[in-house]
């Protein structure tokens, strides 16, 4: 069987597995007694080690085999869930998570679980809670933790052996890069380099070949002889830049023995586990043992995980060719409704209209094709909340509205990472500590709002949270200092101007830099890459009540309905998602305030902006005419009257962009082709309201 047409299939549907499990787990920590919870996690579990076993993934296969081991105790109440098994299945999860995403960067999905099935282990056997209690009480047993199924062969354990009778100091090494450093396999290198100017490498895990392709996560570890002492050693790799830390074990004889002991049991394991791969084809199907194997991956998941039959998945690059094509489509069929106007014929107006009802049935389709819901960015928030929030010893509740809310699915695939730096950030930065929280009188659970919403032609997503806010005084004082702006400019600036200043490249206010986050930096790269995305980020604060990020985005590559205006001789789009209503006002009705042009629209004063002003056209002027036709746009909760010289008609329109050379023009999202050949440029109603 040629397994690598399956391999596509494998890997959405093993992140789905991975996904659903992620989820369950949380739920579950916060209600352990609900079995239903850990039946549907081993479901998932048994259902991704029978689709790895059989595409011969046999690490991953591994690691739910010992997953399952532990879940079916709690299903059947012999074991209660506690944090060091839900920290355990979560440091499996990751692992698992890693593995499928080697896959997918073409490597072979391996990688050392040993500890971690070692940890699984533990929880069978009743161990953890013996080696938990005894802890603190020997460096002996850190010594162990540090040897633990490490693998070397018979040769490198004669050596190490020998190494050690000879004199030598025989060290197990662990070195952490840190979670941001850009170039892992160059700062491996430097290491390497270092050790072997004082030693000998026997073992590196990964192989050196993996560390040298970056194919690693963050952790290298190796066998080492040397001669000079341990802080010596620490002090050599520690000289290296990025590295964060490095766990140096000195390995003596009863470790090696312990060490052969604990190869002895990964052997049996080994053996164990492919014996249970073995079991996993026979039960899934009854088909023959040559068409057993897909089956063995098909049954299990349309039995327990969202899988549905009645769906195909299909390249977003064929996706974006069938959009390419409908747009050039729509552009023809606007082309002959105009020719059959002008022409006047039955017949051709009948087949030209029948033509527009299929093509729009057929544009709903196209577009909502492409369309995801956020959610498939946001559930991945939950999981990454709860481990921040007990990394830095905080209670942090994570509430999601509007997880249904759909976007381009080009714009999903980028919005994911400045998501997760704004949420790093709120946690971090932006929720008090649990005795600050209580000091200030809140409760001391803090609160993280993820929402999102269609507004007009635009996606927002919000990140508020309800923590100490944003210090005015303290941003003033650091752009005063790094020349960002002059004292004369500070005491005019705005609370909004003040907090955009923190979107300046390397902007930090933070007291002591962070590996989390820290607010400014990398703010700029968060809003340079939601303006690459044509969209925008601002944020609002108030001391002592938190702080609001809020995400503009638009529907890129999208066609819409589009209200096209005339001014003079220029014909321009409004999104019709936009426009409130169309209306038509004397001279007399409009109002100056402070400079400002107002009109009275029900019961409320709402601006009213001259569209002929703000794009300098030369052929219309609204203060000539005594009636001026307006469009009220909104954009959530404000209204802004625009004025126009005469209204064309509702028109379906594709949108085009204006190129890297037009980026960036206020208030003009676009550009659009109309039936006649001319461009009418697009305008975003959002950018006027302020």
């Amino acid at each position: 069987m040629e397994l690598s047409q399956y391999l596509s299939m494998f890997i959405d549907e093993s992140r789905e597995h991975l996904q659903a499990m992620n989820e369950n787990l949380l739920s579950l920590e916060n209600n352990p007694q609900d079995i239903s919870i850990v039946h549907n996690i081993f479901r998932s579990a048994h259902t991704l080690k029978g689709m790895s076993a059989t595409m011969g993934f046999e690490d991953i296969a591994s690691l739910t085999h010992e997953m399952e081991n532990v879940l079916d105790l709690v299903r059947n109440h012999k074991l209660a869930m506690d944090s060091f098994i839900f920290d355990c299945i979560f440091k499996s999860l990751d692992s698992l998570e890693s593995m499928v995403e080697d896959i997918i960067q073409g490597g072979t999905g391996k990688a050392d679980v040993t500890q971690i099935v070692a940890s699984l282990g533990s929880i069978v056997t009743g161990d953890y809670k013996k080696s938990s209690a005894d802890a603190p009480a020997s460096t002996d047993s850190n010594k162990k933790e540090g040897t633990k199924g490490i693998e070397v062969d018979e040769f490198q354990y004669s050596i190490l052996q020998q190494s050690i009778d000879s004199g030598f100091l025989v060290f197990f090494i662990k070195v952490s890069v840190r979670e941001d450093c850009v170039l892992k396999a160059a700062r491996a290198y430097m290491v390497f380099d270092a050790l072997e100017q004082n030693g000998e490498i026997v073992k590196a895990t990964p192989s050196v070949q993996d560390i040298e392709q970056e194919k690693f996560d963050r952790t290298f570890s190796v066998y080492y002889i040397s001669k000079i002492d341990k802080a010596s050693l620490q002090k050599e790799i520690l000289n290296v830049s990025e590295i964060e830390s490095a766990e140096i074990t000195t390995v003596d004889s009863e470790s090696l023995a312990d060490m052969s002991r604990k190869q002895s049991e990964v052997e049996a394991a080994t053996k164990e586990i492919a014996a249970a791969v073995a079991a996993v084809a026979p039960e899934a199907s009854d088909a023959p043992a040559a068409k057993a194997e897909p089956n063995a991956s098909a049954k299990p998941a349309a039995g327990g995980a969202p899988v549905a039959n009645r769906t195909i998945r299909v390249d977003i690059e064929r996706l974006d060719a069938l959009m390419n094509l409908f747009s050039e489509l729509l552009i023809d069929r606007v082309r002959l409704e105009q020719l059959a106007s002008e022409v006047k014929r039955n017949d051709l107006s009948e087949t030209v209209e029948h033509m527009s009802r299929v093509s729009s049935d057929l544009q709903n389709i196209v577009l909502k094709l492409r369309m995801v819901p956020v959610d498939s960015v946001f559930n991945r928030f939950p999981r990454m909340i709860r481990d921040l929030a007990k990394s830095l010893n905080k209670k942090v509740d994570l509430v999601i509205t509007g997880a249904e809310t759909e976007l381009d699915r080009t714009v999903i695939d980028e919005i994911g990472d400045p998501l997760v730096h704004l949420l790093r950030n709120s946690v971090d930065h932006g929720i008090e500590s649990i005795n600050d929280r209580l000091a200030a009188g809140k409760p001391e659970h803090g609160t993280v709002y993820l929402r999102a919403f269609h507004s007009g032609n635009h996606v927002f997503i919000e990140i508020e949270e309800d923590g100490r806010g944003i210090n005015r005084e303290k941003v003033l004082k650091t752009a005063l200092k790094n020349g960002l702006i002059t004292q004369d400019q500070a005491a005019k600036l705005s609370d909004t101007e003040v907090y955009n200043l923190l979107f300046e490249s390397g902007f930090s206010t933070a007291d002591k830099i962070s590996d989390i986050s820290g607010r400014g930096v990398g703010l700029d790269v968060v809003k340079t890459k939601i303006q690459m995305l044509g969209g925008h980020v601002h944020v609002e604060s108030k001391p002592g009540l938190g702080s609001k990020f809020s995400v503009q985005l638009p529907l890129t590559l999208s066609i819409i309905s589009a209200m096209l205006v005339k001014l003079g001789s220029e014909k321009y789009a409004i999104p019709l998602s936009s426009i409130v209503e169309t209306s038509a006002i004397q001279r007399n009705q409009v109002r100056n305030i402070h400079g400002n042009k107002m009109i009275e629209y029900r019961n409320s004063v709402i601006p009213l902006v001259s569209l002929s002003t703000l794009f300098d056209v030369p052929d219309f002027k609204e203060d000539m005419e005594d009636e001026t036709e307006i469009v009220v746009v909104r954009k959530g909760d404000k209204q802004v009257a625009l004025m126009v010289d005469e209204f064309i008609g509702q028109q379906e329109i594709v949108l085009k962009t204006l190129g890297k050379y037009l980026s960036g023009l206020f208030a003009i999202s676009g550009a659009t082709i109309l039936g006649d050949g001319q461009v009418a440029l697009i305008i975003d109603p959002n950018a006027l309201i302020k």
